[in-house]
């Protein structure tokens, strides 16, 4: 999960990493206010998950709480990146003596944590690697060993930070290294890390990706979730704890276990060419071990969803039983019919497996008129994109 700037800080702050001062808003009127709170000069900075906003026009120095209005006023709403401006941070603006680049990362290809620091911040460190690698030094760190000071200082000086800085920014790496420990991080990247003309050492921007496997040992993360971002249908599916990922396509899926689903996407993918280009429209995977709960909960996201005009359920019966499937279906259908929605989208149902035949004559004595069997995979998947096409009339 990435983080907002300011919820980065606030993981800096709260880790002993020195930041400035800042309130996040959603309104120019908030703003000021904001401002009037701080007091002097303040800086106010689109919030969105996307680099560039100082080139984009997204930050903006106020030198009082009504230009703090007008700035905020000017960058809410703003388009950075295919990204849409919601809040802004105003935060005390800092004189700036001379900036740097400090991160934490996972190396993955090496399998452990890289460090990477340049005497060089301010600018996207991409640029620093390409024109002048050699001002960008990128030591490994031992996960078992950890950074102390001595690390902290010799990797600083590998990146050619100044003298007098290294001993106060390795304060600031050590417990950089300690936030990024606790918190389960893959990325905690300061740029710029500033000294001011008095010598202090602050973190003024800082980007922050959480890994989203250790969830679970965080559940105070939640609150840094982009309610914002988050599709409706993608909430409603995590919320019943569904692996499902919202697709731009016509012809909803169901399957038991990622690899099946990845290889239904690509044969509804296939068979959808003879159909006007008929797509995908999620990924939806219920699992080795699903009942017929957890069948009908998917089923019901995915009839939610305005986009979907066929379902597409691709089972292979293993420790999931092709009966409980069969189950699961009927029980979403009736569960929804119940709360007096009209459902309409037909499904078109492939059963393989563990209790094969059993849960097909589930369906066949059912005779819901919104479901059909297809014997094969190739074949309910043509079938699917078909009624996807004609708008679920045969």
């Amino acid at each position: 999960m990435d983080l907002f700037e300011y919820q980065a800080k606030e993981l800096f702050a709260a880790h002993g990493v020195p930041v400035l001062p800042g309130v996040v808003v959603t309104t120019p009127e908030q703003a000021r206010d904001a401002a009037a709170e701080l007091g002097g000069a303040v800086v106010v900075k689109a919030q969105v998950k996307a680099g560039g906003r100082g080139k984009a026009g997204g930050v903006k120095l106020a030198q009082n709480a009504d230009e703090a209005y007008q700035k905020a006023q000017a960058i809410l709403g703003m388009d950075i990146k295919g990204h849409t401006v919601h809040r802004v941070l105003v935060t005390q603006a800092s004189d700036i003596e001379s900036e740097y680049y400090f991160s934490f990362l996972l190396d993955r290809t090496n399998r452990t944590f890289l460090a990477m620091a340049s005497a060089e911040g301010g600018v996207e460190i991409e640029q620093v690697a390409v024109e002048n690698p050699d001002a960008l030094a990128k030591v490994p760190v031992n996960p078992i060993d950890g950074v102390d000071l001595e690390l902290a200082k010799d990797i600083l000086t590998q990146g050619k930070f100044p003298l007098e800085v290294i001993e106060p920014a390795a304060h600031a790496v050590v417990k950089l290294w300690a936030a990024f420990l606790a918190e389960d991080a893959t990325l905690m990247e300061i740029n710029p890390l500033v000294k001011t003309p008095a010598g202090d050492i602050v973190a003024l921007d800082g980007k922050v990706t959480l890994d989203a496997n250790a969830a679970f040992r965080h559940p105070d993360h939640e609150r840094f979730a982009d309610s914002d971002a988050v599709d409706p249908l993608e909430r409603a599916a995590k919320e019943k704890n569904l692996n499902y990922v919202k697709l731009d396509g016509e012809v909803g899926i169901i399957g038991n276990g990622a690899g099946l689903v990845m290889s239904t996407l690509d044969v509804v993918a296939y068979a959808g060419e003879s159909f006007g280009g008929v797509k995908p429209a999620n990924f939806l995977d219920i699992g080795g071990g699903a009942n017929a709960t957890v069948m009908a909960n998917g089923l019901e996201v995915i009839l939610s969803d305005a986009s979907v005009r066929s379902v597409f359920v691709n089972v292979f019966g293993g420790i999931t039983a092709c009966d409980q499937v069969a189950h699961g279906i009927l029980q979403a259908l009736q569960l929804m019919e119940q709360r007096g929605e009209t459902v309409t989208k037909p499904l078109v149902v492939r059963l393989d497996g563990n209790n094969v035949e059993v849960g097909r004559k589930i369906l066949d004595a059912a005779r819901h008129p919104l479901v059909e069997q297809v014997a094969t995979m190739d074949g309910a998947a043509q079938r699917a994109a078909e009624l996807a096409a004609t708008g679920g009339r045969a």
